[in-house]
Formats: C-alpha cells, sequence, structure tokens
C-alpha cells in the first residue's frame, strides 16, 4: 500500500455515555509498524506511552474515551477476540488457520504483512531431495495443525516438535531435519544453511471480529469494519 491513507472519521455510533469499552488488539512486532498507519488513519491516536519503547504497559488509551488499545503476541490476538476479551483485532492469516476459531470472523484482508509460511531443509539435503516422494517427515514449527493438515493432504505422515521460535536452528542440531515458518525475503532462512522447498499458504493481516460482539454491537463494530474497507480501498 503507497503511503499512509487519508485521515478518515469514523462512521458515527450511539452515543458515547452508552457503550462499553471496545478493546482493539494489536500484535507486537513488523506488523504493529505496518498497522499503525491504518490506525491512525481511521481516527484512532493511542496515548504517548505506546510509542515509547521502554514502556512495560500493554494496554493503552486513545483518543477516544470508549477505545483502547492492547498489544500483545501476534498469535495471542485471535485468542484474545475469539474469546470476547477484545472485539476488534488484527492478525495474519497464519494464525487464523492454526487456530481456526469458530469465534472469529475476518472480513478484511488489510494489505499489509505479506509473507509465506513454507517448508524449509538444509541446502545439503535439498540437492538430492524430492519432496513427492516423502512419506514421513519430522518438522520444527510453530505451526503444527496447519503442518500435519498440509501434509495429510498429501498422505504424508507429519511428525511436528513446537517451537515458538528459533525454528532455524533445529536441522543444525538434529531436532528436526525439516522446518515450516514464516518467510519473507529468505535471508533468516539462507543465514542458516536453509533452503525453502515448499509453499504452504500465502499470508497477510486480517481485521479480525469476535462474532458474538459483532451481533451485540452491531452498529458501532460494522462501522468500524467499513472505516478499514474505504481505507483499504483508497
Amino acid at each position: 500500500m503507497a503511503g499512509p491513507p487519508p485521515l478518515l472519521s469514523p462512521i458515527p455510533l450511539e452515543a458515547p455515555m452508552s457503550r462499553e469499552k471496545l478493546v482493539i488488539a494489536l500484535p507486537k512486532g513488523r506488523i504493529l509498524k505496518e498497522c499503525m498507519p491504518l490506525i491512525r488513519a481511521a481516527g484512532i491516536e493511542p496515548e504517548p506511552a505506546f510509542d515509547d519503547p521502554d514502556t512495560r504497559l500493554l494496554r493503552f488509551a486513545t483518543n477516544h474515551a470508549h477505545i483502547d488499545i492492547i498489544r500483545v503476541r501476534s498469535f495471542d490476538v485471535a485468542t484474545f477476540v475469539a474469546f470476547g476479551a477484545a472485539q476488534l483485532g488484527i492478525a495474519g492469516n497464519d494464525v487464523l488457520m492454526e487456530f481456526n476459531f469458530p469465534e472469529l470472523y475476518a472480513p478484511l484482508d488489510l494489505d499489509i504483512g505479506h509473507c509465506r509460511l513454507a517448508v524449509a531443509e538444509p541446502v545439503d539435503l535439498s540437492r538430492d531431495d524430492d519432496p513427492t516422494r516423502w512419506s514421513h517427515v519430522r518438522v520444527a514449527t510453530k505451526y503444527p495443525d496447519i503442518t500435519r493438515r498440509h501434509f495429510a493432504a498429501r498422505g504424508v505422515q507429519a511428525e511436528c516438535i513446537k517451537l515458538n521460535g528459533a525454528m532455524e536452528l533445529a536441522p543444525a542440531l538434529g531436532l528436526a531435519t525439516r522446518i515450516v515458518d514464516l518467510v519473507s525475503t529468505g535471508a533468516t532462512l539462507a543465514a542458516n544453511g536453509l533452503v525453502e522447498v515448499e509453499r504452504i499458504a500465502d499470508v497477510s493481516s486480517r481485521l479480525v471480529v469476535n462474532r458474538t460482539a459483532l451481533k451485540t454491537r452491531s452498529q458501532e463494530l460494522t462501522g468500524w469494519i467499513d472505516t478499514f474497507r474505504q481505507l483499504t480501498d483508497t
């Protein structure tokens, strides 16, 4: 998306006194930098502490008295929204595919956070390897459900070792022969002697909504969905 979109005023909603807090869950890290121009263009400005790199706060007030932002791990966004602790959030479709929460509604691709979920293995192994001949694989990943479904669809048995990070170390240390992880440029794989051998899915970040909240606060949440849709169409 070229440059930050213009500032929009959110669609008018019911009187503030009648509303409960609206909590928006945002992911830490790289995606946060990409999604904040959208958040601000939608007319939501967090308190100054949000931009303080030394703050330990996780919940932040905004210029809307009834709206708070929470900043959590990317995997946790889906959980906070699915269980109703937050009503709106931004999460990658990798997270949505892994958890597959029925309580989540993802009405909008925000066109940010682009990468891919891929299978990688050591360069030396890849020279003589043929993925179409695999019958059993041992994989290190933080996406065990996606990984099992992907390989099961090909008739391959996947033994998954759950890691939350540093997947690239697993092959060199004998933990697993292959990994499934997010890949952007491939530079981290290359630096650790790995190469991508199979793409599972393209990934981007989505606006996610709690389905129950969408029913009970329909006007308010539909208004914000429409606001973000206007921004992504700009």
